[in-house]
């Protein structure tokens, strides 16, 4: 029994690790993209020009400061330098981390919990997305004061109002107290949870589907899924899962990158 238990535990930790290293990695890399899509999530003005009609009937065009992705990496690295596309990478590591190491332990838990079960064997699909937003719950809970601060700094340009992540943490404290640091936490809920379900059960649902085009081996069994068919399968869910729930995910910034609610 405890040799049994020493191995469940030993597999969870190193599935925190690997997640969390993994996690770690991959934000550092797609750091300048995210940058980049919270500067559009919390602009106001257009992404495009467009004319406003006066009372008086004269227009006047409004030019939007990002109206595209290169434009927008062009104007962040002439106004901040290299640096800018990388603003907030450490609380986002700081996030992504435990994030990451949560939602794996908390997923592979809660399958662990159902396996063997004849009903759970009957709803696959249904079984990971509610796996799947426990775990992203869980994740988000135990994380969020980092993801508000990643957007608090990744979303300012110049001049500056944050210096540093501490200049961010004192302020907050100072007007808000340790409830500051959960500001927007339900809009967030309200986005990962429907997120995390799609990601995870699309995930499976599409894993399976993969599995049937694979040939048969002796013993009848289809052959295991390939890393590329697996990155595939996961690229396919993260991209069906976000184009759900983003609207969702641009309330959650507008949220966090309001002063006085933070």
């Amino acid at each position: 029994m405890g040799g049994h238990g020493d191995s469940s535990l030993h597999s969870s930790t190193m599935d925190a690790v690997a997640g969390a290293v993994a996690g770690g990695i991959a934000r550092t890399v797609v750091s300048p993209l995210d940058v980049i899509k919270i500067r559009f999530q919390i602009q106001l003005e257009p992404t495009s020009s467009r004319n406003i009609f006066s009372k008086g009937g004269a227009s006047a065009s409004v030019m939007s400061k990002y109206t595209g992705v290169m434009q927008a990496a062009h104007v962040i690295v002439r106004e901040e330098g290299v640096r800018g596309l990388w603003r907030g990478n450490i609380p986002a590591l700081l996030l992504q981390m435990p994030y990451t190491a949560i939602q794996f332990v908390v997923k592979s838990n809660a399958d662990s919990l159902v396996a063997g079960s004849p009903q759970a064997a009957r709803h696959k699909g249904l079984m990971s997305f509610l796996g799947g937003s426990l775990a992203g719950t869980a994740a988000t809970i135990g994380s969020y004061p980092f993801d508000l601060l990643r957007t608090v700094l990744a979303s300012q340009g110049e001049p500056k109002v944050y210096p540093n992540m501490r200049s961010v943490m004192v302020d907050i404290y100072k007007r808000k107290g340790v409830t500051g640091f959960y500001a927007g936490l339900t809009p967030t809920l309200m986005e990962i949870v429907p997120y995390a379900g799609l990601q995870f059960g699309f995930y499976d649902s599409l894993r399976r589907w993969a599995l049937t085009l694979n040939p048969l081996k002796e013993d009848g069994e289809h052959t295991p899924l390939s890393s590329t068919q697996n990155f595939w399968c996961g690229f396919g869910a993260g991209l069906f899962a976000k184009l759900c729930c983003h609207p969702l995910d641009v309330i959650k910034k507008r949220y966090q990158n309001r002063r006085e609610s933070i």
